[in-house]
């Protein structure tokens, strides 16, 4: 029988990784970003002791560090972080939608951006 951390959780498609690569040169310009492909070890639920390996896309922008996990068919999980202890998620489980999940992550890291802005002032 399979457990959850050794099933194998298929890579994202070429539409998933142009989806993403285009909301990104529309966010930030045409070569601002460069995506990378990746498999991580996550775990799938915060309960789960094993960690699973599954496929992920991450992208730099300035200070700011971000991934997409994919960790399900066609179901995806996503954060962003400055440093290895500064990490924010998006207070969303999972999406369905991988269009949705990174227009997401776009949206808190900016709002957040702005709160961190302002306080400055």
């Amino acid at each position: 029988m399979a457990t959850k951390a050794n099933i194998k959780i298929k890579d994202f498609s070429d539409t998933d990784v142009w989806t993403v690569q285009q909301t990104l040169e529309e966010r930030w310009g045409k070569g601002k970003t460069e995506t990378q492909l990746a498999d991580v070890e996550v775990r799938l639920r915060s309960n789960d002791r094993e960690l699973s390996t599954c496929p992920a896309i991450f992208w730099e922008f300035e200070n700011s560090n971000f991934v997409i996990f994919k960790i399900g068919r066609g179901t995806y999980k996503t954060q962003f972080y400055y440093k290895g202890r500064d990490q924010y998620g998006t207070a969303v489980p999972s999406f369905d939608n991988i269009l949705d999940c990174v227009v997401t992550v776009l949206q808190v890291h900016a709002d957040l951006e702005r709160d961190i802005s302002q306080k400055k002032e």
